[in-house]
């Protein structure tokens, strides 16, 4: 009598791991994340932890394999978005600069001296503009999961220190894919050159190139002082801040256990990527531009007034892509930054 009045449940039970079972069968064996920058870059090692997280809490039912120097779109880190779009890529951790192309709303960051701060990029990505930026993400058929960074970019060049809008006038200066930055360095006076990164160290080094910009970071794994970049200026003009993401298709395929594991390994290994992103940088620890000094970098930091110089002679490129992005957005920021 006992053993028939727990036949159900046994039934019952055993459908429930019957159905989980087929689910985790339908999963890949292997599910590809794109990356720019692979370890030890910060950018790298957040992909890398989330990847091992994933791993460990969902038991190996997800596998996921970092892809890092945009190898599964030959280098091209442009075509990222689209590649994952159309299921080429499953997941990546990727840069607001380099999907801006394809979602406007994602060049908010590069707006020059948009954000003056951490807590500036902070107000940003874990705020309302934050909600509005994964709204226009989702509705490409991407599932936007998480945030972390790669870091306020920092101007560096090969001749001289940069402390006025004059001290760029005809340097080449290598920029990403977007024509937001051409903008940028065109108005400052400067002879913008895009190029891929896996390009740009080789054009330095050789002096196809004077100067580039990027995180510090970048700076410091690439050591780039050995590829003539000996003059920093820390301007903190623009910041590019990074998305967890996931192919809505292989999105909607894991069970509802799965998508919130996956979801809380982002987000943890977003604030692991984001804490050494701004080592070394904070007020309280400048233990980075300290060991970039050692090592035989001419760091400049901009005073309010100099600084102000930049702002006003960025200021018509602000305004003519703030149309572009949407101003009600960008209204939205401004705001999210003066609360801060």
């Amino acid at each position: 009598m006992n053993f028939l009045k727990s036949l159900p449940a046994l039934v019952v039970g055993a459908a429930l791991a019957l159905t989980a079972s087929a689910h985790a069968a339908d999963y890949k064996a292997e599910y590809k994340v794109s990356t720019v920058l692979g370890k030890p870059f910060p950018w790298g090692e957040a992909a890398t932890v989330w990847a091992d997280l994933v791993s460990e809490r969902t038991d190996g039912r997800i596998k996921m394999k970092v892809y890092p120097n945009a190898q599964l779109v030959s280098g091209d880190q442009t075509k990222e978005f689209t590649a994952m779009r159309q299921g080429i890529i499953d997941m990546a951790v990727g840069s607001t600069i380099n999907w801006s192309p394809q979602v406007k709303e994602l060049n908010l960051f590069s707006l020059p001296f948009l954000m003056p701060d951490f807590a500036a990029m902070d107000a940003l990505t874990q705020g309302p503009v934050g909600e509005k930026i994964f709204e226009a993400i989702r509705k490409q058929g991407i599932e936007p999961i998480g945030w972390s960074e790669n870091g306020f970019r920092e101007v560096t060049n090969s001749k001289h220190p940069i402390t006025s809008p004059a001290d760029l006038d005809g340097l080449k200066m290598r920029v990403v894919g977007s024509p937001l930055y051409n903008d940028i360095f065109s108005a400052l006076g400067a002879n913008p050159t895009q190029m891929s990164w896996a390009d740009a160290k080789p054009a330095l080094t050789t002096g196809a190139v004077d100067g580039q910009e990027n995180p510090l970071t970048v700076y410091d794994v690439a050591q780039m002082e050995n590829a003539g970049q000996v003059y920093i200026t820390m301007w903190h003009y623009v910041a590019d801040p990074l998305i967890f993401a996931v192919n809505t298709r292989v999105w909607d395929s894991f069970s509802d256990e799965d998508k919130a594991i996956v979801k809380q390994a982002a987000d943890d290994a977003g604030a692991y990527g984001i804490g050494l992103a701004r080592k070394g940088m904070t007020k309280d620890d400048q233990s980075l531009i300290l060991s970039l000094e050692a090592r035989g970098a001419k760091i400049t930091t901009l005073t309010d007034e100099q600084r102000q110089k930049f702002v006003d002679a960025t200021r018509d490129v602000y305004n003519k892509w703030k149309e572009r992005i949407g101003a009600d957005l960008v209204d939205m920021a401004e705001q999210s930054i003066a609360n801060r």
